[in-house]
């Protein structure tokens, strides 16, 4: 019933979301309309384009809250100061009347390079001034020696202004839309959602019988979708809040980053769903009925501790209920086994929600790095521009883009060619897009908006001053549909803009002809984006892919490396750790974008054999946290325990993972290698070519990367031995003591945890093995794939080249 309340709940979240996007929208751009249509000539004069109002407005506005618009106030003036100034010096030395089609693509080209150059501007500045550049250039070459240099300028620079004091008095009316009253709202519902998952999760972890266990992890399958898609929302809501405290004094101080601490909150929730999915048949073997008392009192102390959250504070207050943790106490007698590892991962990860680990012995070293990033940061931040190949090619690339665009749209028309331009100009990406799923979304969206504009100016024939009152309904359409994976906000936002730029429209002639003339001259605008993507940006998202899972398992390989009981350092393996997150998240990246390019005439993309991949290497990064966690644990106990007796202990430790970390690093030495292969035949034809040399190589090849073939049989025997020995340590160091009891119980949810970790680790190692297979049999069908074979060669190949 809870689940099913809190889905309710949500649904009416989202259209309440949708419902006051469309109605600020609509507000927004009905000031807009009444202040150009109905406003006084003077105040006309200057605003001489208020179809680039409207563009502003759904450039701003688009799930705005208050922070938003306030911060795109002071976007939209550095954008004028980037875009319209150099502009008017510009128009000043040249002469609106010598400005050809050529002559004005080259210069919107150059300034728009200028414009996208700079790395740490931000994208609505970007897009604003783009936009404004265009304006500017392709209006000044249409009028020709009409154009006054300094004015013309100065009216775009007023209409953008427009759009975004519309967009602040829509955001204020009725009543402020405010981030932080979005992210309370959003807080109150992760709260609500993780204290449910918690509830349902210690249920079906006490469960009596599988079936019972089952409905209830079924029953919090929902909860766990919906769970970070809130924690992502409040995340993005965050730089908002910083500013509305200085209009807003009267507003509570509210935590720098209020997401962090709910990430605190769902990272451990995430290790409990993981330890439900791997936990041996319902009912559980150490569950006493002592355990199960002390779980349950425990689950009631956390489910009220999140629910208490406060959103002022800047992390996830430490309890201190000593009853609570009783239940540590009872764990002393368990002599964990390989069944039970999934039973302790969970309660470490409870445990994680009631403690965070601390660091000790790097703290100093941890003020000391912080110190000297932070001084890096002012370094680089302070730099007007920072200029690498990457920053270049993409500002090369759209001022091409642009340039051609404007160029070919003025050729086919010289009175609508700003309009080819324009789509190109506001549709700037931060990252790299999938070229043809993004034209193809945009097309789409100009197209439907412009029909549905056309009909709406039909409808309201007869009342033209009131016909924008129409977009109401198609506001709340586009809402939906920037929501929808189909479209996305590229699709919405063309919609909004195409239906607009009909419907609000002045002195552009009948609808029907600007609404053609508008098609024909998006789509050179996207033929222009698309044909540049394609000869200046040649590497397809597959081979790109193919690349960056290489450099994926090359990182795991490093995290492998730094894992160590005696030299664990908070700047190896959890630095790391993070580091391989990120090219794992780059690695969706390029997946997603090759699944949604065209094939053409290349080899169909393996987007299962990626899809297998992504998800092993998706949990490997998870265990390696939670290992990490489990490292820092043992760090902070340590020092409760005699040094000698801890380095005598730690070096059976390590021998015991050194079969795991040879094991899993001589696989993912072997991935990365593999990995880049294109083909087996062209490889085996290089090989034979330089077999004489290579054949001295092999002989000459160090063993420390060869696979390490062990059997199940030899990989459970070792994690046997990593139990027992970690049983030993537990002995070794309880005297009888409560707070010896505490710390046993705390020493064996760690080394099981750890333990837990490491074994999952290889599991997922021999399931990317599967997939490793089969995308090379895949790519390679007609040729037998062995794995060890293949690295052989690369490696010989690589050395022969090398020497």
């Amino acid at each position: 019933m809870a689940t099913s309340s809190f889905e309710s709940i949500r649904a009416r979240a989202v259209w309440r979301t949708c419902l006051a996007s469309a109605f600020r929208t609509a507000l927004a751009c009905s000031i807009v309309g009444v202040a150009t249509l109905f406003g006084p000539e003077c105040f006309k004069t200057q605003v001489a384009f208020p179809a680039f109002s409207y563009v502003t407005v759904i450039l701003v506005i688009t799930n705005a809250t208050l922070g938003d618009t306030l911060r795109c106030c002071w976007l939209a003036f550095y954008a004028t100061v980037q875009g319209v100034c150099p502009a008017i010096l510009s128009l000043w030395l040249i002469g609106p009347a010598r400005l050809t089609a050529s002559t004005t693509a080259i210069a919107v080209a150059l300034s728009a390079f200028v414009v996208v150059l700079p790395e740490n501007t931000h994208l609505i500045a970007k897009r604003i001034a783009l936009g404004q550049l265009v304006i500017v250039y392709v209006i000044g070459y249409i009028n020709g020696g009409k154009t006054e240099p300094v004015m013309h300028p100065v009216h775009v620079a007023a209409s953008t202004a427009v759009g975004v004091g519309a967009c602040v008095l829509a955001l204020l009316l009725p009543y402020p839309n405010l981030a932080c009253c979005e992210v309370k709202e959003k807080s109150r519902l992760f709260v609500e959602n993780a204290s449910e998952r918690i509830n349902l999760f210690v249920k079906a972890f006490s469960a009596e019988d599988r079936e019972s266990a089952l409905a209830l992890i079924s029953q919090a399958k929902s909860l766990v979708n919906n769970g970070p898609k809130l924690l992502q929302a409040i995340k993005s809501k965050q730089e908002s809040m910083k500013w509305e405290r200085f209009p807003f004094k009267f507003l509570r101080p509210y935590g720098e980053k209020p997401g962090n601490k709910f990430q605190e909150i769902q990272t451990p929730l995430r290790g409990m769903e993981i330890a439900l999915e791997k936990s041996p048949p319902f009912p559980l073997d150490i569950l006493n009925s002592e355990l199960k008392d002390g779980l349950e009192k425990l689950s009631e102390h956390i489910s009220k501790q999140v629910k208490n959250i406060s959103l002022e504070s800047a992390t996830v207050p430490e309890s201190n209920a000593e009853n609570a943790e009783k239940f540590l106490q009872t764990l002393q007698t368990i002599q964990p086994t390989k069944n039970d590892l999934p039973s302790l991962f969970f309660l470490f990860c409870l445990k994680l929600l009631l403690n965070k680990p601390i660091f000790l012995s790097s703290k100093k070293e941890s003020k000391k790095q912080d110190e000297e990033e932070g001084y890096m940061r002012k370094t680089w931040t302070n730099l007007a521009v920072t200029i690498n190949s990457r920053r270049f090619m993409a500002a090369f690339k759209l001022s091409l883009s642009l340039g051609l665009a404007i160029f070919f749209g003025s050729i086919y028309s010289k009175e609508n060619g700003f309009w080819a331009g324009l789509p190109v100009a506001i549709s700037l990406a931060a990252t790299r897009e999938a070229t043809f799923k993004v034209a193809n979304v945009k097309a789409q969206g100009t197209v439907l908006g412009t029909v549905y504009g056309v009909l709406g100016c039909f409808l309201f024939e007869r009342f033209v001053q009131i016909r924008f009152l129409s977009l109401l309904p198609w506001f709340i359409v586009s809402s939906f549909l920037s929501r929808s994976r189909m479209y996305g906000q590229a699709g919405g936002i063309s919609a909004v803009i195409g239906a607009v730029l009909i419907l609000g429209r002045k002195g552009f002639g009948p609808p029907s002809e600007f609404a053609i003339a508008r098609i024909t001259e998006t789509f050179i605008g996207l033929s222009c984006s698309i044909m540049v993507e394609i000869l200046l940006q040649p590497t397809r998202a597959s081979t790109l892919a193919k690349i960056q899972l290489s450099k994926s398992f090359g990182i795991l390989h490093d995290c492998i490396d730094n894992i160590s009981f005696s030299s664990y350092s908070k700047y190896s393996l959890e630095e790391s750790q993070k580091k391989l997150k990120f090219h794992v998240n780059e690695l969706g990246k390029f997946i997603a974008e090759a699944e949604a390019e065209p094939n053409f005439w290349f080899f169909p993309f393996s987007s299962a054999c990626y899809g297998k991949l992504m998800g092993s290497l998706s949990k490997m990064v998870e265990y390696l946290l939670f290992g990490s966690q489990a490292l820092r644990f043992l760090e902070q106990e340590s020092e409760k325990i005699d040094s000698n007796v801890w380095k005598t202990i730690v070096k059976k430790l390590d021998a015991d993972i050194m079969l795991f970390k040879d094991l899993i690093g001589s696989y993912t030495k072997c991935f990365e290698e593999v990995s880049l292969v294109k083909s087996l035949v062209v490889l085996d034809k290089e090989f034979e070519k330089k077999k004489v040399a290579v054949d001295l190589e092999l002989g000459k090849l160090p063993t420390p990367y060869t696979i390490r073939s062990s059997s199940e049989e030899e990989i459970e025997k070792n994690l046997v031995s990593f139990l027992q020995h970690s049983n030993e340590v537990v002995e070794l160091i309880v005297k009888g003591g409560k707070s010896d009891e505490k710390l046993k119980g705390q020493l064996v949810l760690s080394l099981s945890a750890f333990g837990f970790c490491m074994d999952n680790l290889v599991k997922e190692t021999k399931e990317i093995e599967k997939g490793i297979k089969e995308l090379v049999q895949w790519e390679n069908p007609s040729c037998h794939v062995k794995l060890y074979d293949i690295s052989c060669k690369v490696r010989a190949l690589a050395n022969t080249e090398t020497n």
